[in-house]
Parts: C-alpha cells; structure tokens; sequence
C-alpha cells in the first residue's frame, strides 16, 4: 500500500495576493520538511484567465526556482506525465499514487519534489 506522499496546496482558489502565497508555499514547506511522510508538495495555481499563465502560477514558479537548491525536483504540470525523467524518478522513489493530474498537461499545477 502507498502512503499519500503529497501535500496538496490550492493557492489559486480564490487568488491571493503573491506575498500571501509565497508565505502559504513557505509553511507547505516547513509541513513537509517536518513530516515522516509527506514529500512532494502539489500547487494548484490555475493557468489564468485566458489560459496564458497567470500572475499566480508566475509567483509559485518563481519561488520554486528561486529556493530550487531546497528541492530534489520542480515538475511543472505540463511535464507531470510517466515519460517525464523527474515524475518517474519521484514515482519511483516515493511511490505510484493514482493522480488524476498524471498524464494530462495541467498548467494549473506544479509539483515540488522536497529534498
């Protein structure tokens, strides 16, 4: 059986402001880091709008980019798929969860693999 490795964080719903949402993205942090399960931590931020990104999935990207020495991995939603170097590797090492996101390019989320 497989534990549930993954903190789900929806910071897209309802928006938020983008200081408030890199504090939401720094306490998922400390909650995963303090846990004897949790591991990854998957973003649901939206894609926008207009379906060309939005200020909020921008902020939670930015963040993990720029904290990205703290993670084994960033997976964009686009690149969750089993084919995916990073998704396979966390997959393996953490577990086969039945994702309904797996597999299907959602830009609305992104998953971040803590080290």
């Amino acid at each position: 059986m497989t534990t549930n490795y993954m903190l789900v964080l929806d910071v897209g719903h309802p928006p938020r402001p983008p200081k408030q949402v890199e504090n939401e993205l720094e306490a998922a942090l400390a909650k995963v880091r303090n846990s004897s399960t949790l591991r990854v931590i998957k973003v649901i931020h939206g894609y926008g709008s207009h379906g060309r990104g939005g200020s909020t999935k921008e902020t939670v990207r930015n963040w993990a980019f720029q904290f990205r020495k703290r993670f084994r991995a960033v997976i964009d939603g686009e690149n969750y798929e089993i084919f995916d170097s990073d998704t396979q590797e966390m997959r393996t090492e953490c577990g086969q969860l039945d994702d309904n996101d797996l597999g299907i390019g959602n830009a609305g989320i992104t998953l971040i693999w803590v080290k």
